[in-house]
């Protein structure tokens, strides 16, 4: 078996993908001539492999019956971080036990309709909180800038196994889309199950039990453990975090910036689409030496109500597997450095999501949870008002404030300068039919839970593993599951060392 690699026309490239055995799938569309680059699967004489050879693309994992174990670990968090970690102790013969404070999927997507409607937020469940994690039901992005791409495949692998398309085994920037994650992450619950695991939903971590291996995947929200944690003297310290605005342009407009369709006739430009798909952007910018990027782009996708606490509004994005929505979002956000102590950095986040919140209040009067405060974008960056707002995929709904005035000018400043860098790369970018929301302040926690780079222990509690974005060490799905089986591997390495 071999490989062959292509460069195609995104035309080509659709039919190729379509009737042979893809591995590997990339666009470039830095220029106008917009290539795809394919490597395809050929046999020892060089034919293409169709897409339909059965040839087995990884090995599966085989789990056994862990029902009956005296070897016993505890896993809190069912987020990635936590759901792969448990998935690898089962694979080593240890039972785990998950505990999670929010419900089960189907529960929680129940919970987030009511919260999209303006119905009320539940603590416990919401777009942070729950079965799969945050990342669940904010788009599903298996994309990882880690270079270890042998442990990411491993990963994709995995999600595969447990029902993703097969195009997470190929292609580049992978997607599985908030409608499919939310099955995936039932199949491997129910696996897990039927091995010997046990799940307990509606369950805070507020014991420390020394006696008990635990791995700690309690993802970026945590704000009450983090503090549970602090006071039983865990070791811990402020991180670097970022903080902005989700920002969002009709999807016409960024697939005629991103696929240069400017001057294309009509024809050409909705095959290109067709065949690539709605385009997405990835930028970055330096302002005074401090970083301004986007985080989390969602072509053809929506922007949800992220709030995990009263009182707060936090915005953040997601699309369906076919992002085939009239919106393009992404957040937009400065690189925020670590500065005194790891609760310090919590209540400033803090701050700014109840700030958010105050503004919306102020406009509408009401306590309503999930509004959130919105201005045109060149309104924005101009320091003017918006007289209006144009549509945006918000459900809850937003309301004009002035943005530009209340956001941290350590914030906003760089913000606006960020905006401007990112017109001059693609002209018509900084425009008011776009809208930013705020705030995107989610990105990742604000703390990290220190642990020994080696055995991935707590370094002030042996029996702790820390792991994923909550303590830390990940910044995504894929880096969070990662780093979730690095630190189980490790568990179980001590507790069958100690047999």
């Amino acid at each position: 078996m071999e490989t062959r690699q292509l460069i195609l026309s995104p035309a080509e490239a659709r039919i190729m993908e379509q009737g042979f055995r893809v591995v590997r799938r990339s666009v470039d569309a830095r220029q106008r001539d917009i290539r795809v680059l394919l490597t395809v699967l050929a046999d020892e004489h060089g034919n293409l492999l169709p897409r339909e050879a059965e040839v087995p693309l990884y090995s599966k994992p085989v789990y056994p019956d862990v029902s009956g174990s005296a070897q016993e670990a505890l896993v809190v968090g069912a987020g990635p971080a936590g759901l792969f970690a448990a998935l690898t102790l089962l694979e080593h013969g240890i039972r785990p036990v998950i505990i999670e404070r929010g419900r089960d999927v189907s529960a929680r997507k129940r919970d987030i309709a009511r919260l999209n409607r303006n119905m009320g937020l539940d603590p416990s469940s919401n777009y942070c909180f729950g079965e799969g994690g945050a990342g669940t039901f904010s788009d599903g992005k298996l994309f990882s800038r880690s270079k270890k791409r042998g442990d990411m495949q491993r990963v994709m692998e995995l999600f595969h196994f447990f029902g993703a398309p097969d195009t997470v085994l190929y292609e580049t920037h992978a997607h599985i889309g908030s409608d499919l994650l939310p099955n995936i992450i039932r199949s491997m619950r129910e696996c897990l199950c039927a091995h010997g695991a046990e799940f307990r939903f509606g369950t805070l971590f507020d014991r420390l039990d020394p006696s008990l291996p635990t791995v700690l995947a309690i993802g970026h929200s945590a704000h009450d453990t983090y503090r549970f944690l602090a006071q039983e003297g865990v070791a811990m310290e402020a991180k670097g975090c970022a903080m902005g605005v989700r920002v969002e342009h009709p999807q016409a407009l960024v697939n005629r910036l991103m696929y240069h369709l400017g001057g294309r006739p009509s024809d050409e430009a909705a095959a290109l689409v067709e065949n690539l798909g709605n385009a997405s952007y990835s930028l970055v910018t330096q302002v005074s030496g401090t970083g301004v990027y986007s985080f989390c782009m969602c072509p053809g996708g929506h922007i949800v109500p992220a709030a995990s606490a009263p009182e707060t509004v936090i915005v953040n994005g997601m699309s369906a597997r076919l992002r085939n929505s009239p919106y393009a979002n992404s957040g937009i956000v400065v690189s925020v450095p670590p500065a005194g102590p790891a609760m310090q950095a919590l209540a400033w986040q803090e701050s700014l999501e109840h700030e958010a919140w105050l503004q919306a209040r102020e406009v509408l009067g009401s306590s309503l949870q999930a509004q959130a405060p919105a201005q045109r974008l060149a309104d924005f960056v101009e320091g003017r008002p918006s007289a209006s707002l144009p549509a945006c995929s918000f459900l809850p709904g937003i309301v004009p404030s002035r943005l530009d005035r209340w956001l941290p000018p350590e914030i906003g400043a760089f913000l606006r300068r960020g905006f401007r860098d990112f017109d001059r790369k693609y002209p018509g970018f900084l425009t008011n039919d776009a809208v930013v929301l705020g705030v995107e302040s989610r990105t990742s926690s604000p703390v990290r839970l220190l642990r020994d780079p080696l055995t991935m222990q707590s370094l002030s509690h042996p029996f702790l593993y820390p792991c994923g974005e909550g303590a830390g060490y990940a910044g995504g799905i894929t880096s969070s599951a990662l780093d979730g089986i690095k630190a189980a591997l490790q568990l179980c390495s001590r507790v069958q060392s100690s047999v």
